[in-house]
Parts: C-alpha cells; structure tokens; sequence
C-alpha cells in the first residue's frame, strides 16, 4: 500500500483466530495516538476508560454503543445498554504502539504509521475461541474503526448498530464456515 492507497475496509485473517483491519485517518500521528488512549476521545468510538499509560497497568474499557452515533440504530437482541471490561496495558510506545489484554483470553495491538499525511492505524486482535465470536468482533471493529475515520474526520457517523447489523451478515458470508 503507498501513501494514496486506501487499505481494504473489511478486516482480514492472517491467521485463524486472528482478525487484522486497517483504516487510513488523517493526521497528524499524535491526534490519532490521543483517540486511543484518551478516555473522552475514545469513548466517542469505541469505549471510555481511563488509562495509567504504562505496561502492566490495568484499566476498565466502558462500551456504550447507543451513544456512538445518533441516531444509534436498532441494537440486536441481547445488545446495547452498557458492557464493562477488565485490561491491562502489555505494550506502550507512543505515539507508535498500544498493546492490550482482552477479556482474559485475547490481546489487541493498535500499531500507527504516517502515510503523508495520514495516518494508518492497523488493529490486530488475536486468539479469538470460535466463530460467532470472530464473526461479532469483526463486524464490531469494522464499524467502531468506520466510527473513528468519521469523527477523525469532522464527520457524523452512520448509526452504528445499523451497520453492525448489516456487516455481521457481511462478514458471515465472507467467513468460511
């Protein structure tokens, strides 16, 4: 990929449980580093929850996806409302690397690179347990990190929970069985 060049929106499996997605948003590389680990800044794409930035720090990650966009969309059966999570901090190096545990069983890593004057920030989460959750987190991370580019952008987002929806289906039929 050069520096004009838009990295594919669906996320990839570089291997079988772990998900790799990329977006391109614009810089500069500390603004975007600040949307990572910045609670008020997180929380308007992904979830709130504010860090001790150094390994081995543990923090909480708070989901409210009903207040990402407005409007929401239609939340799925059995989602919405809040969703806490216990993390900690494994690897710390701004404004370049952040690498977090994930529910115990999973780590994610957000890796930044300037491309002109962009940036491209590349998610891998690994060690997922079986499909249906492989199938959620990557719908979940494809719309949270469409989420982020809008709101990078000066832009409002679509509804998250519609396109939730709609890239679950997506992506079950892009996911061998």
């Amino acid at each position: 990929m050069n520096s004009t060049t838009k990295p594919d929106a669906y996320g990839s499996l570089p291997e079988p449980t772990t998900l790799k997605i990329q977006r391109l948003l614009p810089g500069p590389i500390e603004r975007i580093w600040a949307y990572l680990t910045d609670s008020e800044l997180r929380r308007k794409w992904m979830a709130a929850g504010d860090m001790d930035t150094k390994v081995g720090a543990p923090f909480e990650l708070v989901w409210r996806n009903d207040e990402l966009t407005d409007p929401p969309g239609k939340a799925p059966a059995g989602f919405g409302g809040e969703h806490r999570m216990q993390s900690r901090i494994t690897e710390f190096d701004p404004p370049r690397k952040l690498s977090i545990t994930w529910n115990s069983t999973g780590d994610v890593t957000f890796e930044l690179e300037p491309k002109g004057k962009g940036v491209l920030l590349t998610v891998i989460h690994r060690r997922f347990p079986d499909r249906a959750t492989l199938l959620k987190h990557m719908a979940g991370w494809h719309m949270h990190l469409d989420v982020l580019v809008a709101r990078a952008s000066g832009e409002e987002p679509a509804p998250f929970w519609d396109g939730w929806s709609g890239l679950m289906k997506e992506y079950d039929a892009r996911l061998p069985a």
